[in-house]
């Protein structure tokens, strides 16, 4: 872990501490703050021409406090805005209770469209909330918690609740990983249908961080590359072709029991209707795909590229004929093509709830090649779900002459918060 800078922070962390430390009243502060929030909230609509009044606030909000966390079953969101965190070196399990606390009550006011809690007329000190999602909807905004391995080491005195299946993924094949962009104490999933909505949320919780966690990496998603209920349309990557068409329901209990969430078998009480979440960053050759033929392409996914219907098929949800052969006795599936090495037919049923999204770093400098991929997310009631099934795919897929997968992380989102609780009093106890 690379130590924290400290430099002129300590002033401006005393006060956030200070705030945190008697955060006791943080329910009575948050409804005082709605007052105060939408008042000013409402001087801006009114400047700004609004954003549709409470009616159009109250369909746009996720509910923060259910049986599992947002951000998992929902309805996948437009926009992505991920990022993990290292707990400083200088602080201690102390200060990490009052961060999450604070986190908990900032998190929720900004799911229900509200400023983070603060006094919004101290002039002397800074905002509370920095301000640029005043005036937008709540945009569905769902903030999703998950904690790394590295957080239940000798450090806070977590060892004792680690997760039993929580521990760092092994070297999987085809991967060239970058540290510097893989893994983290915390990470922080903020998605939304507008980009400056999950952007505000997570600057949010990294400026109530100061002095406590330090950034580690951060990734903002753009185009949703699956569908997690049956009303949303299939969408596309960046390489052109339907993705998640086959993905778990999220709104079928019965095989997000079975699959996604972790059981009552699992040691830790306190992780029981949580998940494990494995992000990757892909890299896709994106130059080099887009010169290759279309016939190879579909060959690729074992897909056709217009309709998304499996090269067996007609229509994108015909179930895909594995067992059909063309008149030369081949694969009318390939079987190097990624839908084969990925169906749940062939892994003895094997399935991950996918709630990826696209990505770009920009153009190569030294090159003039396109940037992007896929910021690849899961969650799973077991993190060897994805390790079975990127053993196959690493291994075998036609897919990997085109992407590189270069960052990745493991971490547990616990289940949803009651009534009473926060984050601090659910991961410590």
């Amino acid at each position: 872990m690379t130590p924290e800078p400290r430099g002129s922070e300590p002033t401006a962390v005393s006060r956030r501490r200070l705030l945190g430390a008697v955060g006791a009243g943080a329910a009575v502060a948050g409804a005082a703050l709605g007052a105060g929030g939408a008042a000013l909230a409402s001087r801006h609509d009114d400047r700004a021409g609004g954003s549709g009044g409470p009616a159009a606030v109250e369909a746009s909000t996720v509910p923060f406090r259910d049986a599992h966390q947002a951000g998992i079953a929902t309805a996948s969101q437009d926009r992505l805005c991920f990022a993990t965190f290292d707990v400083a070196s200088t602080a201690s399990a102390a200060d990490l209770k009052v961060l999450l606390k604070s986190w908990t009550t900032a998190a929720e006011a900004m799911a229900a469209g509200r400023p983070v809690p603060g006094d919004p007329g101290d002039l002397n000190s800074p905002p509370d909330d920095t301000g640029e999602a005043i005036g937008l909807t709540p945009g569905r905004l769902t903030i999703t918690i998950g904690y790394g391995p590295s957080l239940f080491d000798h450090r806070f005195g977590l060892a004792g609740r680690r997760p039993s299946l929580l521990k760092r993924l092994p070297q999987l094949p085809g991967e060239n990983l970058d540290p510097a962009n893989s893994d983290g104490d915390l990470c922080v999933q903020a998605c939304a249908d507008d980009p400056q909505v999950a952007f505000h949320a997570i600057r949010n919780l990294r400026r109530l961080g100061f002095g406590t966690v330090v950034p580690r990496w951060m990734e903002l998603g753009f185009g949703r590359t699956s569908s997690t209920s049956p009303q949303q349309a299939t969408p596309r990557n960046l390489m052109g072709f339907k993705d998640g068409t086959r993905n778990i329901d999220a709104t079928d209990a019965s095989l997000m029991g079975e699959h996604v969430w972790i059981g009552d078998d699992e040691p830790q009480r306190w992780a029981r209707g949580g998940s494990y979440l494995v992000s990757r960053k892909i890299q896709m050759r994106l130059e080099q795909w887009d010169r290759d033929r279309l016939g190879d392409q579909q060959d690729v996914f074992g897909r056709l590229k217009s309709s998304g219907a499996p090269m067996t098929g007609a229509k994108e949800f015909d179930t895909p004929d594995f067992a059909a052969k063309d008149s030369a006795g081949q694969y009318v599936i390939p079987a190097t093509s990624h839908i084969r090495l990925a169906a749940h037919e062939n892994n003895k049923g094997l399935r991950i709830l996918r709630r990826g999204y696209s990505y770009t770093d920009g153009i190569n400098p030294e090159t003039g090649d396109l940037m992007g991929g896929l910021f690849f997310i899961a969650f799973m009631k077991s993190p060897d779900q994805f390790v079975t099934l990127q053993r196959v795919l690493g291994s075998h897929d036609a897919l990997n002459e085109y992407i590189q997968h270069i960052a990745s992380g493991v971490f547990v989102t616990p289940p949803g918060l009651s009534p009473a609780q926060d984050w601090s009093t659910q991961l410590f106890g």
